[in-house]
């Protein structure tokens, strides 16, 4: 069965899922053009996805992917966390942050069983998750829903777990794409390849389909893609200039700058590898850092630089997501850009 039945979408591509800089109007405005649009639900507790939820559903009758985490939330660090706001230190004193003031916490919440309850209310037709898939209670209860599920492969044999343990469609996450790495079973970057060398690999070792992610921005990035065996593709850097994103002025600033060009895998932001603009902090902490605590404990400790910085118009300590091709990234409506990156699926 090809994409497009399989989750009864009118073209084969999916708006990847974005937390921080989207939420339902970018979702909607895709699946409206066409595509499957996704809403990011990682940030967001049981209330907050309900709201999300119930605007998404007034705003499309389409299909639409939620997409979820899947990590195993580390115990407590102490430690770990001592040394990592000792090495933000210059910072706070340059800004004029206190460090007691600043509470500890994950920010990103696993997939649990209560926002299972509200799959059952919502019924949506895909479930997509990042680093693995959850337990096999909670994605029986996914399925149960009638969702299709979609899981992240960084590495064929993250692909053939995925296959193994009951997902749908496979998307071969390449090297270049923006935002965290969905690897799970590994966490060495030098196993991290490009999409046009995993893609291939992947569509040769697995009998789902696969999706290619990582450096699509256009209709030729798309055509290629299909020509080395994927079933469709998910994009999402290109659509974070769309004015349905909610991506801030400085993190829209840095996509049109030249210092888009020079992006770097960093755990800076989160404890765990994602790909942003290189700022100031990635260069000078150097984008991966042992002084980190485990994802998504690093968050708490650095957020507080962000939201100071950004008040003062600067992008310094912001995790600027982008993939390594801006060249898309295009301050049009996402039913323009879709109807774009259609043509890759025609010519």
């Amino acid at each position: 069965m090809d994409l497009n039945s399989l989750l009864n979408i009118d073209l084969p591509l999916i708006q990847a899922p974005m937390a921080g800089v989207q939420l339902h109007g970018l979702a909607a405005a895709v699946c409206n053009a066409g595509g499957l649009g996704s809403l990011p639900c990682a940030m967001l507790d049981a209330a907050g996805l309900r709201k999300e939820l119930t605007a998404l559903s007034e705003k499309t009758s389409k299909p639409y992917n939620l997409n979820f985490f899947c990590h195993t939330p580390p115990a407590p660090q102490p430690q770990q966390e001592s040394i990592w706001r000792e090495a933000l230190a210059p910072y706070y004193a340059e800004l004029d942050i206190d460090p007691a003031s600043i509470a500890s916490g994950p920010g990103r919440q696993p997939f649990s069983a209560e926002m299972a309850d509200l799959l059952d209310e919502f019924r949506p037709a895909v479930v997509s998750f990042h680093f693995g898939l959850p337990s096999p209670e909670l994605l029986a209860r996914v399925k149960a829903c009638g969702a299709k599920v979609l899981g992240s492969a960084t590495t064929v044999a993250e692909a053939l777990w995925l296959e193994a343990h009951g997902a749908d469609v496979i998307i071969a996450q390449g090297l270049e794409a923006g935002g965290h790495r969905g690897m799970f079973l590994t966490d060495e970057i030098t196993s991290q390849l490009g999409t046009f060398a995993l893609l291939p690999q992947i569509v040769a070792a697995v009998s789902l389909p696969v999706v290619a992610a990582g450096g699509i921005a256009d209709a030729q990035g798309v055509r290629a893609a299909m020509s080395l065996g994927a079933a469709g593709v998910q994009i999402g850097t290109a659509y974070l200039c769309c004015p349905e994103a909610s991506t801030s002025a400085i993190h829209r600033a840095a996509l049109h700058s030249p210092a888009a060009q020079h992006t770097a895998l960093t755990n800076l932001f989160s404890g765990r590898p994602a790909r942003g603009i290189v700022n100031r902090v990635m260069r000078e902490l150097g984008p991966i850092s042992a002084a980190t605590p485990s994802f998504p404990l690093a968050t708490a400790a650095i957020a507080p630089l962000r939201t100071k910085a950004e008040s003062q118009g600067s992008g310094d300590f912001s995790p600027l997501w982008a993939g390594q091709n801006v060249s898309g990234c295009k301050a049009i409506s996402a039913a323009t850009l879709t109807a774009e990156l259609a043509r890759g699926f025609t010519q």
